[in-house]
């Protein structure tokens, strides 16, 4: 159990010298952006900052995490506590507009992240960056833990010409950085030249998973409902691009997946055959009330995550889509665009990064574990070179 964390957030209420004395300040947060008491981190710099603040910006989702996924945009609103209006990155724009910078002298990004490439908020942070570059306005992260940790790696990296708004750098699937150091590699690497500064954590190590933190976890998304739901989630969010369900419209998104037709039994068996690492696996149908299959009985798996530091989900999850593609082929059928905003390629392309896991699944030859041992492939060695310049953490 880590003892004594402070968030970035925390340090900077405990020290708020280590802003400029004086400017206009925006935010960039959602619900999840919480202290240790649960106050927003708007209603914390208020306090501590007072009068600062003049614009507050909301992720995918909204500001309360309350929007569904895919293209469900919100709105501009106002956070009646404080004032203040409340802009939407994930709405006709996903960059804040010109005239929403030009009166501010910093801008503060206080997102709790999930530790996956395909979760959209380190891309609104990105054109966050981009469009502070262009207005001359510094950016300042207010780090978060990373919920998966420090250490792992799990995924290839995008191919150049998959880039989209669930990936726009060529990063691992499960990438071990916080959304501080993310800011720093995508400012270096993608010559975005914006004024990057960071309040970085205090009592963090790279090997603390959330259950070490004794935290509490709000949901920063309404299918991110449990820290559990971010160990299964850099592999089961490859099923948004195919017509196996994900679960969403249950309780446990991502938790548990299936279809109509498919034998739990059956499927468990061939799962089975190789241990689930850190996972636990039972057989049960479901009846999502909404998105694929709203209404319908599936069959397939629950997904109890037993031994956090164990879990490699991107794994697990080529092997689930191996043994439904013996039982159920017609299961993994490829969904169309559009996708979060790409009108071109197949969702599940951009998914994994490239072609390569849609054109195996419905390829003729045997989908075997050749097949899929090179579809997991990441080199972690040139991972760690590439990053070793921005860890801000041991």
């Amino acid at each position: 159990m880590t003892a004594g964390l402070r968030l970035g957030l925390e340090v900077l209420a405990d020290n708020p010298g280590l802003l400029p004395a004086s400017g206009r300040l925006g935010l960039l947060l959602n619900q999840a952006s919480v202290d240790n008491q649960l106050q927003l981190s708007c209603d914390v710099l208020a306090q501590v900052l007072p009068n600062r603040l003049q614009r507050l910006f909301s992720p995918q989702h909204g500001f309360w995490s309350e929007q569904q996924a895919n293209m469900i945009e919100s709105s501009d609103a106002r956070y009646e506590p404080l004032g203040l209006p409340v802009c939407s990155l994930y709405s006709h724009t996903r960059r804040p507009p010109r005239q929403q910078l030009q009166d501010l002298d910093l801008l503060l990004i206080d997102l709790q992240d999930v530790g996956t490439r395909v979760y959209t908020f380190v891309w609104t942070m990105l054109e966050c960056l981009r469009a502070c570059a262009e207005a001359g306005v510094p950016v300042c992260v207010l780090d978060r833990p990373n919920p998966l940790g420090g250490l792992v790696v799990e995924g290839p990296p995008i191919v150049a010409g998959f880039e989209s708004f669930v990936g726009n750098a060529p990063i691992p699937m499960r990438h071990g950085l916080t959304m501080a150091e993310l800011a720093l590699l995508l400012n270096r690497e993608l010559h975005v030249g914006a004024d990057v500064r960071y309040i970085p954590m205090q009592g963090w190590q790279r090997a603390d998973l959330w259950p070490d933190l004794n935290r509490e976890w709000v949901p920063p998304s309404p299918n991110m409902p449990r820290w559990e739901t971010c160990f299964v989630y850099p592999g089961q969010v490859l099923l948004e691009g195919l017509s196996l369900s994900e679960g969403r419209g249950t309780t446990r998104p991502f938790e548990i997946c299936g279809a109509p037709g498919i034998d739990p039994q059956r499927l468990l068996q061939l799962l089975n055959q190789q241990t689930a690492t850190g996972l636990q696996c039972r057989p049960l149908k479901f009846r999502p009330t909404f998105d694929k299959f709203s209404g319908q009985v599936c069959g397939g798996l629950a997904l109890h995550v037993r031994q956090p530091a164990l879990v490699r989900s991107f794994h697990w999850t080529l092997r689930l889509l191996q043994a439904v593609r013996q039982i159920s082929p017609a299961s993994l059928r490829p969904l169309d665009p559009p996708y979060e905003y790409e009108y071109r390629r197949p969702p599940l392309d951009i998914l994994y990064g490239s072609a390569e896991l849609r054109q195996a699944l419905t390829a003729e030859t045997e989908f075997d574990n050749a097949r899929l041992q090179h579809l997991a492939r990441v080199d972690e060695l040139a991972w760690f070179r590439r990053t070793a310049g921005i860890l801000l953490y041991d």
